[in-house]
C-alpha cells in the first residue's frame, strides 16, 4: 500500500483521496507501482487546481461578467466534488467559495457602473441635443451639417437609455432641430437656379474641348487632358437634370471615340510584339521542365540563365503578359521552396529534435508493450484493450516521426 498526505493506493490497487468527510475511492491503479498511481491522480488534482487558478486570474485581472463567472464556478465546484484526483480538494472548494463572494461584489459593482452609465448617458444626450440645435440655428455647411446630424442620431441610439420622461423631452428637441435644419436647407437650395446655370455654362465649355480632341492621335498627352477634363467636370457641380444628362452624353461620346481609337492602335502594336511572346512561350516551357525540383542549386542556376534571356526577349502583348509572367513566377517559387527545404534538411537542430521524438516514442511503445503483457497475463481485458489502443496510436505516430527523420538523411 502506498500513501501521501491526501490519499493512498490500497493493496488491491484502489486509489483513495482523504477529505474532511473521510476517505473516498477515486479510481484504481494496475499499470505500475502504487507511487506511480498516486502521481497520476495528483496530476489530475493539479489540473483541477490550474483551472481554479486560471479562473481566479480571469476574475481578478479581467472584466469577466458575473453570470459567466458564476457558471464557471458551478462547473468547477461539481468537478471538485466528483474529482478522481488526489490532493487537498477541500482547499480548492474553499477557493471557489471565495470566488463566489467575489462574484457577489462584482454584481454590486456592475449595478453601480450601470447607474453611473445612465447618468453619463443623460449628459451625453443633453450634449447631442445642444449640438443639434446649434447646427439647426447657425450652420450653412449643408452637407457636413446634415451628415453631423445623422451622426448625432446614431450617437443617441448608441447611448444608454435614461428615464422615459427625460428621454422623450430630449428626443423632441432633437427632432425639432433636425426639422429646422431641413427647412433652412430646402430654402437655400430653392435659390440655386442661377448657380446651376453657371454650372451648365462651365460644362458646355468642357464638352466643347472634349469634342475638339476626339480625333487626336497624341495618345499620352490627350489622355492626360481627358483626365483633367473629367476632374473639372466632377468639380463643377451639377446643372439641372436635363442639361446634365445631355452634356454628359456628349462628353462621354467624345471620350469613347478617342479611347476606342487609341485601343485599336495599341492592339495593332501588341500584334507586332507577338514574336517576343513566342520566344517567351518557349522559355516558359524550358523553365517548367525544372519542376519538380530535385537539385535546388542546379535549378537556380538554370533559372537564372532563363531569366537573362527572358529580359532580353523584350515586351509582349498586354493580354499575354500576366499569363507568361505568372507561369515563370510559379517556377521561381518552386525553386525557392526547394531551396528552403534543402536548408531545413541540413539544419542539425531540427534533425536532433526529430531524433528525440523518435526515441521518446520508441521508449513509450516499449513501456506499453510491457503493460500489455502484464495485463494479458493477469486477464484484465479492459487494461489489455486500453494498452492495445494506446500502442496502435503510438506506432502510427512513430511511423510519421521516422518518416520526418528520414527526410534529414
Amino acid at each position: 500500500m502506498s500513501t501521501d498526505p491526501w490519499g493512498r493506493v490500497d493493496d488491491d490497487g484502489t486509489v483513495y483521496v482523504r477529505t474532511a468527510e473521510g476517505e473516498r475511492a477515486v479510481g484504481s491503479w494496475q499499470a505500475g507501482k502504487p507511487e506511480e498511481g498516486l502521481a497520476f491522480y495528483r496530476r489530475k488534482f493539479d489540473e483541477l487546481a490550474t483551472q481554479v487558478e486560471l479562473l481566479e486570474q480571469r476574475m481578478r485581472g479581467t472584466d469577466l461578467p458575473p453570470a459567466q463567472a458564476e457558471a464557471n464556478i458551478v462547473k468547477l465546484r461539481e468537478a471538485v466534488a466528483d474529482a478522481h484526483a488526489v490532493g487537498d480538494l477541500g482547499a480548492l472548494a474553499g477557493r471557489l467559495d471565495s470566488l463566489t463572494e467575489l462574484v457577489a461584489r462584482r454584481r454590486e459593482e456592475v449595478k453601480a457602473a450601470r447607474d453611473h452609465a445612465r447618468a453619463e448617458a443623460k449628459s451625453v444626450k443633453e450634449r447631442i441635443v445642444a449640438e443639434a440645435e446649434r447646427i439647426a440655428d447657425d450652420t450653412t455647411h449643408w452637407k457636413s451639417g446634415g451628415e453631423r446630424l445623422r451622426q448625432l442620431v446614431e450617437e443617441w441610439k448608441a447611448a444608454e437609455r435614461i428615464d422615459r420622461a427625460t428621454e422623450a423631452t430630449l428626443w423632441k428637441r432633437l427632432s425639432a432641430a433636425r426639422t429646422a435644419f431641413a427647412k433652412r436647407r430646402k430654402a437655400y437650395f430653392a435659390g440655386l437656379d442661377e448657380q446651376r446655370e453657371g454650372v451648365r455654362a462651365a460644362k458646355e465649355r468642357i464638352v466643347a474641348e472634349a469634342e475638339a480632341l476626339a480625333d487626336s492621335t497624341d495618345w499620352a498627352n490627350t489622355a492626360a487632358v481627358y483626365r483633367d477634363l473629367m476632374r473639372q467636370w466632377k468639380s463643377a457641380g451639377r446643372a439641372s437634370r436635363e442639361a446634365e444628362d445631355e452634356l454628359w452624353t456628349r462628353f462621354k461620346s467624345a471620350q469613347d471615340q478617342f479611347f476606342q481609337a487609341r485601343s485599336a492602335v495599341f492592339a495593332e502594336r501588341d500584334a507586332s510584339l507577338a514574336a517576343n511572346a513566342e520566344v517567351k512561350e518557349q522559355l516558359l516551357i524550358e523553365a517548367e521542365k525544372i519542376m519538380p525540383v530535385t537539385d535546388a542549386r542546379g535549378a537556380r542556376s538554370t533559372l537564372r540563365g532563363i531569366l537573362e534571356r527572358w529580359e532580353a526577349a523584350g515586351p509582349v502583348p498586354r493580354d499575354m503578359r500576366d499569363r507568361l509572367e505568372g507561369g515563370l513566377r510559379k517556377v521561381d517559387e518552386a525553386v525557392r521552396r526547394a531551396e528552403e527545404a534543402e536548408w531545413k534538411r541540413s539544419n542539425p537542430e531540427a534533425r536532433a529534435r526529430a531524433q528525440d521524438t523518435v526515441n521518446q516514442l520508441r521508449r513509450s511503445i516499449e513501456q506499453l508493450e510491457a503493460r500489455l503483457a502484464k495485463a494479458g497475463a493477469a486477464g484484465r481485458e479492459k487494461d489489455v484493450k486500453e494498452a492495445e489502443e494506446a500502442l496502435a496510436a503510438r506506432r502510427s505516430w512513430l511511423q510519421e516521426a521516422e518518416r520526418t527523420l528520414a527526410e534529414f538523411s
